[in-house]
This record gives C-alpha cells, structure tokens and sequence, in this order.
C-alpha cells in the first residue's frame, strides 16, 4: 500500500461563476520513504496540493489517502515546514519544539518532550539558542528550528513547501546537507513531499521529481532519480548522467514557462483588441 494516494484530484477556488481551476486530474501514488519533489511554473498548484495532503485545504473533488485512510484534516501523521518558517514567535527556541512534541499522537511526558527537543536542537546545531525567540534567530538558524521541530514530532509523512527558498546559498547548501542527513540517518525514513523550483536540488534530495504543468496543474511526468546515496555534490556534477538527467528537467520545465509565456501573450492581445 502507497504511504500517500492522491486519486483524481481537482481543485478549484473562486464563487460557482467565477471558479478558477488550480490543479485538474492529479493522481500520484508515493510511497513509504520516498523523497518526492514537486516542481513547475509558480502558481501551478504545488503549495496547493501540499496544502491538501496536509489537510488544510479540501479538494473539490478526488480522494488523498495517508495509509489508505482519507484525510480529512491535519494531523500529528504529517510535519510541516514552510518558507517562512511558521514559529510561534513568543515561544523560544526549545518552547517551539516542545509544544509540538506534546502535541503529537506520542503524548510523551514534559521530561521526555524536553530529552527529545534538547536532543533535535544539539543535532541542528542550535543547543547555544534554545532560550532564544526566533525574531532573535538568522533566517537559516529558524529553518533549522523548523526542520529539528519537524523531526523531533516524528510523522510518517514530511511535507515542505520550498523551506530553502528564502535563505543564501551557502545556507542553502548546508540545509540540504542537514536535512539529507537527518532524513538518511532515520533507519525508519520519512516519506517526503519537497517543494522547490531549483532543478539541482530536486536532484540532490530524491528519488524521484514530479514535474507539473501550468494552471491548472497536472502531473506532466514523474522521473526517476537514478543515482545511488548517499550523494555527494561534487560526484553528481561531474557525471554525464546528471547532466543528462540535469537537462532533461531543464527541458520540460521550459517548455512548460513557453506555455505561460504564450497564454500571457494571447491574453495580453485579446484584452487590446
């Protein structure tokens, strides 16, 4: 059985005269343990179904199955992290993370809630900080609270809706090295659901990338990521075969952005005449 079924999905928002379709016949079947990402042109939808499978939003029609059970709601079975971090701002660094271990299926003791945040926050690199409030913290210290609180509540499921987008490069690069790590260390891997528009990253962190189309979004083609882990960046980029892989990503994802660009066109002229 798939970690997470999405059957049939569509998506629509607006009143019923003016609907605008967000996502049309999306079906997806992931495992348990992939690392799925999900890219295409902004505003095809891929917040949007991450939204869904984390029971935020309701689909205007289809079914999302976690363990072959429908949500119908979020729940302590999926972890959430997003760009802009979502922490309770008048909580610390250590509050954060401890209300959220109390708070999922497990119900651990305080003592064992504050064993296990101490524990993520060390990994993070983040155990100088944990009374900190995170308007204290940079840009790259919050998303690794993010990522240590997500870890230390310990779902089936990851969600991740572009969590690297607004950081430098270099940070970027260490939060995909840190979440590889934490992910890979698990002999129990999380089934992860990645949202990003960078075709390099999508590479480095799955085993497979999900590439979808304009509004409204549709599955255009699902690609496996053929090279074995653990992976180093150097090895990968030195290879033919990324290149190849690297290229063909590149490829569809602007044909995809020639289609945008061409409907903006026709707009443009059909609202002139």
């Amino acid at each position: 059985m798939a970690r997470i079924g999405l059957e049939n999905i569509i998506m629509s928002l607006g009143t019923n005269g003016k609907r605008l379709a967000i996502l049309k016949d999306i079906n997806l079947q992931v495992n348990d343990g992939d690392f799925i990402s999900l890219i295409g042109p902004s505003g095809c939808g891929k917040s949007t179904l991450l939204d869904l499978v984390a029971g935020l939003k309701k689909p205007t029609r289809g079914r999302i199955l976690i363990d072959g059970r429908e949500v119908l709601g979020p729940g302590p079975d999926r972890g959430v992290v997003f760009q802009d971090y979502s922490l309770f701002p008048w909580m610390t660094a250590l509050e954060n993370v401890c209300f959220a271990i109390e708070h999922t299926w497990e119900r651990p003791s305080k003592h064992d809630a504050l064993a296990r945040a101490n524990r993520y926050l060390e990994i993070v690199g983040l155990s100088k900080f944990i009374h900190k409030y995170p308007s204290t913290l940079s840009g790259g210290m919050r998303q690794r609270l993010a990522i240590a609180r997500m870890f230390a509540m310990n779902p089936g499921v990851f969600l991740m809706d572009e969590p690297f987008g607004a950081l430098d490069s270099l940070n970027r690069v260490f939060m995909q090295d840190l979440l590889i790590h934490l992910w890979s260390r698990d002999d129990d891997r999380k089934t992860v659901l990645f949202v990003t528009h960078d075709v390099d990253e999508a590479i480095l962190l799955s085993d497979k990338v999900v590439v979808m189309t304009p509004t409204p979004g549709r599955i255009k083609e699902v690609i496996d990521v053929p090279f074995p882990r653990p992976r180093k960046r150097h090895n990968l980029y030195s290879s033919q075969d990324y290149v190849i892989l690297r290229s063909k990503l590149l490829a569809l994802f602007s044909e995809e952005m020639q289609d945008v660009i061409a409907r903006q066109e026709n707009e443009l002229i059909t609202w002139s005449i």
